[in-house]
């Protein structure tokens, strides 16, 4: 089908310039008398011809290149499409206001090269412009930056959280879904899971694991969980750092970033962005333990210190029991003398209750 659709343009193109070369071209090789020939029906008969004969050698090549096209528009996202032809458009449109201001200065060069210049110019201007912008176009007319001015927590509790690497390898963020504690839809980048592959095809043992490991998740979180999964398809090519590109489109969607990564946490803030860290919520559920509170704890290690014994709660919090070494392998009752709160977690003193009586 797509071959005899070439083949009939080439039939109209060749009939056309048949229709308004040939002549000149009769004139040129001295046949210009012969009646038959200056026929405008038969100078687009012959042009045809030609053309179609031409077809025989360059219709592969012109079929190739139409698949191309076919197959990249077809794996381009839709919003890129509509935004770089929304782009080439107006650049066109401004390429041919200015082109028609032109025509009042009556120089022949000027008219007749001038307009062609500035449709290339502005053309490709326009459409890398529309091409590029089209996420911070998309954030200028969405309408989330009205709810944000009428009802800030709102917003924030039902805009999108956007995941980065670090948490969807970490895989708390599957159990915190199934809680529902989380609001709104997930959004999952697309540079975030080509990351994401990269790791599972490293040819490390450790970050290969991590990287599946983080694929399964979110498989569970799609299957087996009711909440809301995005995957966005857009990308920031200026931008190289996937830490980044994940400011970048919180700050157009004015969504969240949902991370345990302590540096990026930082970024958000100083950006303004909202961001929900995994490592601060598993800190803030944490049991409260004052200090005298009584605790029975198994001392599993010695301790950095002569004669401590450390121990281990449920969550992963460290205890360290002092004079505790000679307990080790044992369930003990011991007495918090004080506890500490560090960026890397909780950490509790204590001391064996039997040296206290």
């Amino acid at each position: 089908m797509l071959k005899r659709i070439v083949q009939a343009c080439f039939l109209i193109i060749g009939g056309a310039l048949g229709l308004f070369l040939i002549h000149d071209l009769l004139r040129l090789i001295t046949l210009d008398d012969i009646p038959l020939l200056n026929n405008p029906y038969i100078s687009v008969i012959l042009g045809a011809i030609i053309f179609y004969l031409i077809t025989f050698w360059a219709i592969d090549y012109v079929i190739h290149f139409v698949k191309w096209m076919e197959e990249s528009l077809v794996k381009a996202p839709i919003t890129d499409i509509i935004f770089g032809s929304a782009g080439l458009a107006f650049g066109l449109i401004i390429a041919f206001l200015i082109g028609y201001s032109l025509n009042a200065i009556e120089v022949p060069v000027l008219n007749t090269v001038a307009p062609i210049l500035l449709t290339l110019i502005f053309g490709y201007l326009g459409f890398q412009v529309g091409f590029k912008k089209k996420e911070e176009l998309l954030g200028l007319f969405s309408k989330k930056k009205k709810l944000v001015e009428e009802d800030p927590k709102k917003e924030v509790n039902n805009a999108v959280k956007i995941l980065d690497t670090s948490v969807i390898i970490d895989g708390r963020i599957a159990d915190i879904c199934q809680t529902g504690f989380l609001e709104g839809s997930l959004v999952i980048p697309q540079f975030v899971l080509t990351e994401l592959q990269h790791i599972a095809d490293s040819s490390d043992l450790l970050k290969r694991n991590r990287g599946r490991r983080g694929l399964d998740i979110l498989n569970r979180i799609q299957k087996e969980l009711e909440i809301k999964v995005e995957i966005y398809e857009g990308d920031f090519e200026e931008i190289q750092e996937v830490d980044s590109k994940l400011v970048k489109l919180a700050k157009i969607t004015n969504g969240v970033v949902v991370t345990n990564d302590y540096n990026l946490n930082k970024v958000c803030e100083l950006q303004k962005v909202s961001v929900l860290n995994i490592n601060d919520l598993a800190n803030a559920v944490k049991p409260v333990v004052l200090p005298g509170e009584e605790m029975n704890v198994q001392l599993i290690k010695d301790g950095k210190e002569h004669n401590q014994g450390i121990a281990y709660l449920d969550d992963g919090t460290m205890i360290v029991v002092e004079a505790g070494r000679e307990f080790i392998g044992k369930y003990i009752d011991v007495l918090v003398t004080s506890v500490l709160q560090t960026s890397a977690g909780r950490m509790i003193f204590a001391k064996p209750k039997q040296l206290t009586v």
